[in-house]
């Protein structure tokens, strides 16, 4: 049971709570009274300002729209304005561009190009606009007049500044990947207006809708490539080989630099073949023209000579007296002209692709190479028509000058195809033509030659009275020798005629095709051998005729074994014996087989001295017993015999020839051994035996003198 006291402290507690509560709940009432008519303060506040707001709103949004179309209006009026000032300016154009059209682009070409640009869009407007406007044919009158300005700029530049290359930079150009150590850069056109002319040519591709731009640009540089050419050619002609400064400073002490490079062989030059032919040459075809001679070592006495090879081309140039090298030059010049033209035409192609459009290319550089190719291909064909001139009267030494270019030209042809891939197959026929017409000219000129070898005249006058070597001789091994510099050349050229039937040679499948470049080396090395072992033959059969007109059996003797001997020092101390053994490999042992046949031969002619010293009809010799008158007569003639055909030979064969000393000196010996020997045996014979009382008129030589008469034949200066 709870205690009463805890009752009503409990009651108290509870009715203070109670109070608390109470009061409490009056305060959130009195709160909530206040916060109402809060509320509905503000609402009447917020009511008031919508109201406001929507009177505000009316008032407001129609000044905004009459605004907003006053602003639309302003808008259209100055487009209005821009369109027509933009129409009114078209009508202007003609008069705003006079002053710079008039005056052209000279100088101020981006402004130039500016101002026709306004004319090309105003031409554009009243076209699309107003057909009919008269302005129309101003602006267009005025823009055919800027465009033929451009074309007179175009054309201007290019002639102002389109210069022929010197020749001295056209040769470094040649020579720049043996010299230099950068290859040579031609420069055509200054940088600057080469921009100008490549911003001119854009303008008129796009805009010109002709092109006759394209005909000037190659027009222009067609003239240049061909002067260049030509100074080139020029240059040669005036300048020597071995004084005229050939190739730029710059060149000359890269050259000094690196001594140790050989210096390029210009495959033009022939002027070792003319020192070897005047060398040896002493009388012209005719055998009456004569000069000073160097013999081949070992020999003392000359063969008979040939003509110079300048004469071969002298239909063409002129037999121009002191000018022997002309020919030399002329070849030279004409090789460099056509490594010049590769090299050229490469520059102007690298050129002309920075200015003509890419589809106009090949056919504007066909146009602009056609003159200078034209030129050169009529330098070559004249060259091949004098050739063939020589060739009709002979001078088969004419064909020289065909190798050096020949071989020059196939060895070019590749560059030469590549500069000019994509042009017209007339263009890139016209060398292959050239290098066939060649290979013709020579073949036939090399098959006349060995058929002249073996049907050279025997005519008398023109036989060596000594039997020294004939200049028939010396001519084939002197063209043999020529042939030794252009193996390959040679070889191909008469591949080229499928000459292996008239030299009995197989033609294997392998080593041929229907190009006749195509024949391997090999081939050509082989069928170049049979051709020399040719003329070789037909020459010893000349020889062979030739040899019988001596009526002294041993001054023909002596005849062929000069010549048989020139033959074979010759191939000794070239090549040629090395190309003669791939067909003929005794060819060597066979000609000292055929000069000691002469040797005997020419031996037999002292049998007639000899035979008077033998035992026939000698006397029977007894000691003490009287020699009869017909016995001694027999003893005085042989002394007489023996001392006539002596003196005889000894006066004959004096004033003969025998150039080679080797063998000059080798047959004298063996001629002394063998008639001293039978000499002396003889006079120990008849010793002792009284024959005659005046021995001195019979024994007029010792054994010494005779020696010594023999020793001085061949000689005529003894």
């Amino acid at each position: 049971m709870i205690p009463t006291e805890d009752a009503s402290a409990r009651k108290r507690e509870i009715e203070e709570k109670l109070k608390q509560e109470q009061e409490t709940l009056s305060f959130i009432r009195e709160n909530l009274e206040k916060s109402d008519q809060l509320t509905k303060g503000m609402v009447s506040i917020l009511s008031s300002f919508e109201s406001r707001l929507m009177a505000l709103e009316n008032s407001i949004i129609p000044v905004h729209k009459q605004t907003e179309n006053l602003q639309r209006l302003q808008e259209n009026v100055e487009k209005t304005l821009f369109c027509l000032d933009h129409v009114i300016s078209y009508y202007h154009v003609a008069k705003d561009t006079d002053k710079i059209i008039k005056e052209g682009p000279t100088g101020r070409l981006d402004e130039y190009l500016a101002c026709i640009a306004k004319i090309q869009k105003a031409v554009e407007y009243f076209q699309d606009n107003n057909p009919d406007s008269p302005e129309l044919n101003t602006v267009k009158v005025r823009f055919e007049k800027g465009k033929e300005q451009l074309e007179g700029e175009f054309r201007a530049l290019l002639t102002r500044y389109s210069k022929p290359v010197p020749p001295i930079l056209i040769l470094d150009a040649i020579g720049g990947d043996e010299e230099l150590e950068g290859e040579v850069t031609l420069e055509h056109l200054p940088e600057a207006v080469l921009q100008d002319i490549i911003c001119i040519s854009a303008w008129l591709v796009e805009y010109g809708r002709n092109q006759d731009f394209m005909n000037v640009y190659f027009q222009i540089r067609s003239s240049q490539l061909d002067r260049s050419i030509k100074g080139l050619k020029e240059h040669f002609r005036k300048s020597s080989a071995s004084s005229a400064l050939l190739y730029s400073p710059a060149v000359q002490a890269k050259r000094k630099d690196t001594p140790t490079k050989k210096a390029p062989k210009r495959p033009g030059t022939i002027r070792k073949a003319q020192n070897l032919l005047k060398q040896y040459s002493q009388h012209g075809l005719d055998g009456k023209k004569a000069s000073n001679l160097t013999p081949l070592e070992g020999h003392d006495h000359e063969p008979r000579g040939v003509k110079h090879l300048s004469e071969a081309l002298s239909d063409k140039h002129g037999a121009s007296p002191g000018k022997d090298d002309v020919l030399d030059v002329e070849i030279d010049s004409y090789i460099h002209c056509i490594s010049a033209f590769v090299k050229l035409a490469q520059s102007e192609y690298a050129l002309l692709t920075e200015i003509i459009p890419e589809h106009h290319q090949k056919k504007t550089f066909d146009s602009l190479i056609q003159e200078a190719l034209d030129n050169l291909m009529l330098d070559g064909d004249s060259i091949v028509t004098a050739a063939r001139r020589a060739i009709m009267r002979h001078d088969y030494s004419a064909v020289l000058t065909i190798f050096p270019i020949l071989r020059h030209l196939k060895q070019t042809k590749p560059d030469f195809d590549s500069t000019l891939q994509g042009t017209a197959a007339s263009t890139k026929n016209k060398l292959p033509t050239l290098i066939t017409s060649m290979e013709t000219t020579g073949a036939k000129a090399l098959e006349e030659f060995a058929d002249s070898i073996k049907n050279d005249p025997d005519k008398e006058y023109n036989m060596p009275k000594d039997g020294t070597v004939h200049e028939l001789t010396s001519n084939a091994i002197l063209f043999l020798q020529q042939l030794l510099d252009f193996q390959e050349t040679a070889g191909a050229m008469l591949a080229s005629q499928v000459l292996g039937d008239t030299y009995n040679i197989p033609l294997d499948p392998r080593e041929t095709s229907s190009s006749a470049s195509s024949y391997s080396s090999e081939f050509s090395r082989r069928l170049l051998s049979t051709y020399i072992c040719k003329v070789l033959g037909n020459l010893q059969l000349n020889l062979l005729s030739k040899s019988k007109v001596y009526e002294d059996q041993a001054l023909s003797a002596v005849f062929l074994h000069n010549n048989y001997n020139y033959i074979l020092k010759s191939l000794e101390k070239s090549e040629l014996i090395q190309l003669v053994a791939v067909t003929q490999k005794k060819a060597e042992s066979s000609y000292r087989e055929l000069i000691e046949q002469q040797i005997v031969t020419y031996q037999r002619s002292w049998a007639k001295v000899t035979d008077h010293l033998t035992e026939r009809n000698m006397p029977a010799l007894q000691p003490g017993n009287k020699l009869k008158d017909k016995e001694r007569q027999v003893i005085k003639d042989k002394f007489k015999g023996f001392n006539d055909g002596l003196e005889e030979l000894c006066k004959i064969q004096k004033v003969w020839a025998i150039p080679d000393k080797e063998q000059r000196d080798a047959i004298r010996q063996a001629q002394k051994r063998l008639v001293s020997e039978t000499y002396r045996a003889f006079l120990q014979r008849c010793a002792n035996i009284p024959f005659t009382k005046n021995p001195e008129k019979y024994h007029k030589y010792s054994p010494e003198q005779v020696e010594d008469m023999i020793e001085k034949l061949f000689d005529t200066s003894a």
